[in-house]
């Protein structure tokens, strides 16, 4: 892209360390537990859609149009398929997302709502509307899910500290994510 230049040297090899602003690290292994509970209700678009498509099909049956009912039972069809499917799609790609690295500051951050969203757009879009398609791209920029987005947002995924006693990763190390909202908080 115009105007974003090199992406910046490592740490180690920088010959300012003071003239850049601090990476948040994310770690490696994802966020840990459950997802939160899903904020949205059903898509009632789509369900909308698939009633207006069935009535018109009638219509159009009624009236004997049939070129325009061939193309409605092949409408009603996609949109009853996307119904069937969207519900167990969306809490499958929810539960997926919610344990990336980028979890870690979304829920720091309460972008519940905005995640949520971006999985509604991601499955619409899957299923074939370059609208949502679209809308999908831009919110998965924003919520750093592509690498120039991490870079954007200043953070950057890094291997989880090995404990000593465990000999696991994670094992009970303070983040630097944690440490912030801790200072924030206390």
């Amino acid at each position: 892209m115009a105007g974003m230049g090199p992406p910046p040297k490592p740490a180690d090899q920088r010959r300012r360390r003071n003239a850049t602003v601090a990476m948040t690290s994310l770690p490696a292994s994802g966020r840990v537990g459950p997802p939160p509970e899903w904020p949205l209700g059903s898509d009632i678009v789509t369900q909308a859609r698939l009633q207006v498509a069935r009535e018109q099909l009638v219509e159009a049956e009624d009236q004997a149009q049939v070129g325009k009912a061939t193309r409605l039972r092949e409408r009603v069809a996609v949109l009853e398929h996307v119904v069937a499917i969207q519900a167990e799609a969306e809490c499958a790609l929810w539960v997926e997302l919610w344990g990336t690295p980028q979890a870690v500051a979304w829920e720091w951050l309460r972008w519940i709502r905005e995640v949520a969203q971006y999985v509604r757009h991601k499955v619409l879009a899957e299923n074939g509307d370059l609208d949502h398609a679209r809308e999908a791209r831009q919110q998965a920029d924003r919520l750093g899910l592509t690498p120039l987005a991490l870079l954007r947002l200043r953070w950057e995924i890094v291997e989880d500290a090995v404990s000593p006693t465990s000999g696991r990763a994670g094992g009970g190390s303070v983040t630097p994510i944690d440490s912030r909202r801790a200072r924030l908080l206390g």
